[in-house]
């Protein structure tokens, strides 16, 4: 196996640029869902089940996190688990992989906590439309956290299929094996 190639978005697009993109795409977000919601559901808003609303803010992230895993769960022996305090109060998941695994699972993992959480928001402010401005915030902030997610995956997509993914410290490293080129010139 070699190195094909090493994606660190972090480090190619900076960590104050990352957080600007994800705050106006929040803003995208929320703007958008929130004309297209109330322009097919009317009727009042409800401001009830406040608590609620934040239980399930402060939850997104958790189950974000367990989403992430649980298609790599097998390989749970590859992965190591942290956790991080940003401004001292934040506490932050990381799980990092220190074995290469297969780049359509590492896909996969990637896209699943923003296809199934932003789905369930969605359909929650289809069917409950006195709290759609809830989910609306809820579906907004999701997608912000998984800004990074979808950077990573636009790069991964571009890689050979058989690769492999590994973390290290300088970023995701896509593994691909050597080609014989012996067996190559001759066919």
């Amino acid at each position: 196996m070699h190195c094909w190639k090493t994606i660190n978005v972090q480090k190619q697009y900076g960590h104050d640029r990352i957080f600007l993109f994800s705050m106006i795409f929040v803003f995208i977000v929320f703007s958008f869902f929130y004309i297209s919601i109330n322009v097919f559901r009317h009727g009042p808003m409800s401001d009830q089940r406040f608590s609620w609303f934040l239980l399930v803010l402060l939850l997104t992230y958790p189950l974000h996190k367990l989403l992430h895993f649980m298609p790599i769960a097998r390989y749970r022996n590859r992965l190591r688990f942290s956790v991080e305090r940003k401004f001292g109060i934040i506490p932050l998941l990381n799980m990092r992989i220190h074995e290469p695994i297969m780049k359509s699972r590492y896909l996969i993992s990637l896209i699943m906590p923003f296809i199934i959480i932003n789905s369930i928001f969605i359909i929650g402010a289809i069917t409950l439309p006195s709290f759609r401005h809830y989910f609306t915030i809820l579906l907004a902030y999701h997608s912000g956290l998984c800004l990074i997610d979808l950077l990573y995956a636009k790069h991964l997509l571009k890689t050979p299929k058989k690769a492999l993914v590994e973390e290290t410290d300088k970023g995701f490293e896509i593994l691909v094996p050597y080609t014989n080129t012996r067996t190559n010139l001759s066919a």
